[in-house]
Order: C-alpha cells, then structure tokens, then sequence
C-alpha cells in the first residue's frame, strides 16, 4: 500500500457559479453538515502525519469559509504546498493580503470561456468581470496565477482565444481540462461532448499554440477519454496517491466517488485518517488487481491504467468492477461508443448555446 502525496479538501459544496459541468455531486452536501474549522485542523495534521505534501483547497467554493485562513496557515505550519482553486467571487484585495499573510503558495482560478456573454451563459452567473479583476488582484500580490478552463462543445472552438485571454491576464500555467462526464456534467452530456471534428481541430490548435507560447504559460492538455480507445489512470489509481475529504467528512479515493452508492465512506469524525487510508473497506475496495473482471485480470495495461475509473463504471453500468467503458476491450465499450455517434449525427449547429441541467 502506498502513502498519498495529495489531499483534496473540499471545504463546502456552496457556490455562487452554477456550471454546468460541476464536479460536485448531484445531492450537494448540506451547510449545516459541514466539518467546524477544529475537525478540518485535525485533518491537515493527520494529513502531514501520513505523508501528504500538496494541499488543495476547493469547493464549491472555498472562499465562502470564513476559516480559510486559519486552515492554509495551519497547513503551511505543517510544511503543506496550498493551492487554493477558487472561481474568485468574493476576492477581495483585502481578503487576498490575509490569504497570502496566512501563507497560500497558489491560486488557481476558473475561466468558462473567452467571452463575456458565453462565459456568464455556462456560468448561470455573472461571473466574467469579478473574474478579471479577481486574476488582475492575485498578479498585483506576486502571487502565481494558475487558470482552469473545462472545454466542451459550446467553448472549444474558441481554445485560441482562451489561451490568449488567460496569457494577457498573466497566468503563468493553463490546465485545459476537456470535460469528465460524472455528476452534472452526465447529466449534461449531450450538450457538453464536442463533435470529433472540433476535437481534432482543438488538439491541432493547442500543439500550434504550445510551440507559439513556448515558455510564456505552461500549457495543460487533459484528454477527453470518450474519445480515447483506452482508459485513463483515473487519480493515478484507486485509493494509490491521493485522497479527498467532503464537506461533511467522507474520506474518497478522488472527488467523484461519493456516486459509488454501493460503498459506505468513512469519516473522519469518527476515524483517523491514518486508519481510514489503510484499513477502510471502501479504500481497499479496488486496490491492486485481485478485484479485477477480464479483461483487466489479463492485461498487460492493468497496472498502468489500473482498469480505468472506478466511478465511470459504475455510473454507466451500474457496477463499479467492470472495465472502464472507454476502453475498446470492455464488453460494455458501447455505451461509449453509441453515446459519441449520437453526439457527432445529432451536432448541426454549435452557435445557439444550449439549456443546461445547472447544478443546484
């Protein structure tokens, strides 16, 4: 068993921006169900104690705790690297200087699209405007500006003009993270899946962009896996490097396997952390290779991809211990595949945005 570098602490589900594509689940947790700032102190310790390195704070969106403060100095105290993913609503010059006194090493701020209109539109906020300044506010700190731009069907096609936006704005690093299909963005799948042709167009657009930029912005490619032909290492494997902690307490192997209703998470309001990563049934539940169906069992892949995403499997079949249906090898690959061709026959426009499910 290894030890996590990385712990994701989702401070709360509140948010003021209602993507459509959130990562959060489908029943967000409750307010009032939120850990206090004493049990989230006790977390990072134990934290730091298993071995955790890199500390991201997100949300929702974290800035709506008021301890946030307390939480990055408590955990750069403990020799944590703090990144703070925020939609920058409620960035403050003020509210900023306290961050950076209390020690936060990064920002990672969200971007929906190059314009305000479409932006505002994904959003279901009027977000655009805060956003630049909250990105003109963390420069003028000195602290660096990482962004994070989720590319779907309705903002692909403007991909050079994100990067340019998020350059002109000062990022020192973009992640272009093409859409994962769980929680609300499932539910906003056929609106959200790009056609294979924008795709290609996309991808030979950001190769021209990272040789244009060069050194200028560290570019970041995530794949879309329903177009790949085999599956992803999904957070570098189940329960292997990294963990993340929910607003209630729940201890889950990455941010979407709360979904996994045939699981029972621990939390740490009633167990260590410490005993929670090495003895919890949900944690143990798909590490190595013993659970694996064929044709992970036999595949020379399996301890590179790790049989793929747990939560992707379930969500689509109902059954977390199949293959991953993004890879061609599963018996379930239909329902990868017929999902694309449905996109790609039905796709005659892309101009008119569509109507989002909106997260709650």
């Amino acid at each position: 068993m290894s030890l996590p570098y990385a712990l994701t602490a989702e401070l709360t589900h509140r948010c003021p921006l209602r993507c459509p594509y959130c990562s959060n689940p489908r029943e967000l947790e409750r307010r009032d169900n939120e850990l206090p700032t004493d049990v989230w102190l006790r977390v990072l310790e134990e934290a730091a104690g298993l071995g955790v390195v890199q500390l991201h704070l997100t949300g929702g969106e974290p800035l709506l705790r008021a301890d946030i403060e307390l939480l990055i100095e408590r955990a750069r105290s403990l020799g944590l690297f703090v990144n703070l993913i925020t939609s920058g609503i409620g960035l403050t010059e003020a509210r900023l200087r306290r961050l950076a006194e209390a020690g936060v090493d990064s920002l990672q701020l969200s971007l929906q699209a190059a314009t305000p209109s479409l932006s505002d539109h994904i959003a279901g906020f009027q977000a655009f405007d805060r956003k630049r300044q909250a990105a003109a506010l963390i420069r003028a700190a000195g602290l660096p500006l990482n962004m994070n731009v989720v590319l779907h069907r309705q903002n692909i096609g403007e991909l050079e003009a994100i990067v340019e936006l998020c350059l002109s704005w000062g990022a020192s690093r973009l992640e272009l993270a093409n859409t994962q299909y769980y929680g609300w963005a499932l539910a906003n799948r056929e609106s959200l899946m790009p056609t294979k042709e924008q795709l290609k167009a996309a991808e030979a657009s950001f190769d021209d962009l990272k040789k244009r930029i060069g050194k200028q912005m560290e570019l970041i490619w995530v794949i879309p896996d329903y177009y790949a032909e085999l599956p992803k290492p999904c957070m570098g494997g189940w329960g292997r490097i990294s963990l993340t902690v929910s607003p209630s307490g729940k201890v889950l192997p990455c941010p979407a396997a709360s979904s996994i209703k045939a699981l029972t998470f621990n939390s740490v309001r009633d167990r260590s952390l410490a005993s929670i990563w090495s003895e919890s049934v949900a944690l143990n539940a798909f590490r190595g290779t013993d659970w694996m169906p064929e044709p992970c069992r036999s595949c020379d892949r399996r301890f590179e991809d790790f049989g793929g995403c747990r939560c992707q499997a379930y969500l689509l079949t109902g059954d977390a211990r199949q293959t991953d249906p993004v890879c061609r090898q599963s018996p379930h690959h239909s329902l990868i595949s017929d999902a694309v061709a449905r996109v790609n026959e039905a796709a005659t426009s892309v101009e008119a945005p569509p109507s989002y499910v909106y997260r709650g």
